[in-house]
């Protein structure tokens, strides 16, 4: 029997999770014995960060039709739901939860012949003669290939902060359960805090404040689904001023219905934030990007309603401004916020950080030492890693390395348009092509 080849997939959230079922079953189907390694710092195999949630009302951003783990089998996911006794639509936005246990289930069925050993450890650094993964408790793994499916990088703290009253991050496990009683102030306006604040507000008598630079929601999705618009961009070399004048022809002719031709753009975007400019997609980050973040990546009509309700009732306070300092003492916080002009002290009980995941490599951790290293460099603008279109990484001199790939939020430099499940099962699907391809 020929040795298995071994390729150590270091995330086990929904980025290293899919590329594991794509590269079992692309093995399958190409008969190359295959071992995968799967490492979860937290040991949430499948779920990571976005679906270990166990709140029922935390639901998909997404309809249901959208979100099959597998690139080959667009109904998998639906089909999934109605064999474990959910009659489930393609247009249903479904719990979170049931998605990680998706995801596991999933992984579980591409093993077959195959082999996956879900470890729990941190990946502190790479080497490359020979290729070999290095653990935190001082281990090592061997590898024919290595794909780093490192996630979101964790949220900057906005602002010097420390102590038992401030959630540096809100899906770390456990950490919305330490919240107790009293008022609470989120930092961040967007889908993470819609999140909190419903969980939070369960709460009685409890005020949940949000405050963030724009103080924009997220739109919610509407129903039944618009149509997709067609956008017409013209060829060549792409200018914001022409991109945003042809999407404001594209929605006066769909009668304002921007929806359509936000998802008409969809498929589009990484092609277009390619023929952008740097200084032009530089612009975007800065002036547009919270913009189309907002209509973009919408909330399921229940909790629109749901994020109505509280702000009707004031148990949800939105706020434009930002926080300048926190000083924390036995019984809470109080807190400076500079709002639309004004500077006031709020006192609340909680702080929760929601501003997002941060897009840059983390000063310290495995991609750092691999930057340092010089076994990889960072994308375009500085946004998480470079690499080619097969997803290898390219290192310090720009070169790909065959046996080293990238996929999801780490190619948000590169992509843009990189952190949804469509996006992400694409690459998967990628870069398990390849690298089988290579093992045959």
């Amino acid at each position: 029997m020929s040795r298995s080849h071994v390729i150590v997939v270091v995330g086990g959230g929904a980025s290293g999770t899919l590329a594991a079922v794509h590269l079992l079953y692309r093995a399958g189907e190409h008969g190359v014995p295959l071992h995968v390694v799967l490492i979860d710092r937290d040991g949430r195999h499948g779920l990571g960060q976005a679906y270990s949630t166990t709140d029922p009302h935390h639901l998909l951003n997404s309809r249901a039709e959208r979100m099959s783990a597998l690139e080959h089998d667009p109904h998998h996911f639906v089909r999934w739901t109605r064999s474990r006794g959910l009659n489930a639509a393609g247009a249903d936005f479904l719990p979170r939860h049931m998605y990680g246990r998706y995801l596991r289930e999933t992984l579980d069925d591409a093993e077959n012949a195959h082999r996956v050993t879900r470890l729990r450890g941190d990946a502190v650094a790479l080497t490359r003669s020979p290729l070999r993964v290095h653990l935190s408790d001082g281990g090592a793994l061997d590898a024919d290939a290595v794909v780093l499916a490192t996630g979101n990088p964790a949220a900057a703290t906005p602002i010097p902060i420390t102590g038992e009253r401030y959630i540096a991050d809100p899906w770390a496990a456990g950490a919305l359960a330490r919240v107790g009683c009293g008022d609470v102030l989120i930092i961040g306006t967007g889908l993470t805090m819609v999140d909190v604040a419903v969980t939070l507000t369960r709460t009685a008598a409890r005020t949940v404040y949000a405050i963030s630079r724009h103080g924009l929601l997220p739109q919610a999705h509407s129903q039944p689904t618009p149509p997709c618009a067609p956008v017409l961009i013209p060829d060549g070399p792409l200018r914001l001023r022409s991109l945003l004048s042809a999407v404001r022809v594209a929605t006066h002719q769909s009668g304002g219905d921007w929806r359509g031709v936000i998802d008409g753009l969809r498929p589009r975007v990484q092609e277009l934030w390619a023929r952008l400019p740097i200084d032009e997609r530089r612009r975007f980050l800065t002036v547009l990007a919270r913009y189309w973040e907002v209509h973009r990546h919408r909330i399921p009509p229940e909790t629109a309603s749901r994020v109505d309700g509280l702000i009707a009732a004031g148990r949800l306070r939105v706020l434009r401004g930002h926080v300048d300092r926190a000083t924390p003492d036995s019984a809470g916080l109080t807190v400076r916020v500079s709002t639309d002009g004004t500077t006031h002290d709020l006192r609340v009980a909680w702080l929760v950080n929601a501003t997002g995941p941060a897009f840059t490599v983390p000063g310290e951790g495995m991609l750092a030492r691999l930057l340092a290293d010089g076994l990889v460099r960072p994308g375009p603008l500085g946004l998480g890693l470079d690499a080619d279109a097969c997803g290898r990484v390219l290192d310090a001199a720009g070169r790909p390395d065959d046996r080293i790939v990238t996929l999801g939020p780490t190619l948000r430099g590169k992509l843009y348009e990189t952190t949804a499940i469509p996006e992400i099962r694409a690459q998967a699907a990628t870069l398990a092509s390849y690298l089988i391809s290579r093992e045959r």
